[in-house]
């Protein structure tokens, strides 16, 4: 229940705080939390198809498609998405 609590406040400060922004600037937040998100989507995909079409160096790209992943995962925990 505490948790939902600290979501909540945390939200409220987030709005207040982006209601209070310069609104070309919070638009500019915005759309860059999007484009960061969607674009480390298709950086995932990319990385994991290439990968699979590379048998005898198969690896590397697969490391670095598992820290998109990560990187996904992360902005999930973000309250940006919620509140913008």
């Amino acid at each position: 229940m505490a948790n939902i609590e600290t979501t909540k406040q945390t939200d409220a400060v987030l709005r207040e705080i982006f209601g209070n922004m310069d609104a070309h600037t919070a638009q500019e937040i915005r759309q860059s939390y999007y484009r960061v998100v969607e674009n480390l989507q298709s950086l995932a995909e990319l990385l994991e198809i290439e990968d699979a079409k590379q048998p005898q160096t198969a690896g590397p790209l697969l490391d670095e498609h598992f820290r998109a992943v990560a990187a996904i995962e992360a902005m999930k925990d973000s309250r940006l998405g919620a509140v913008l």
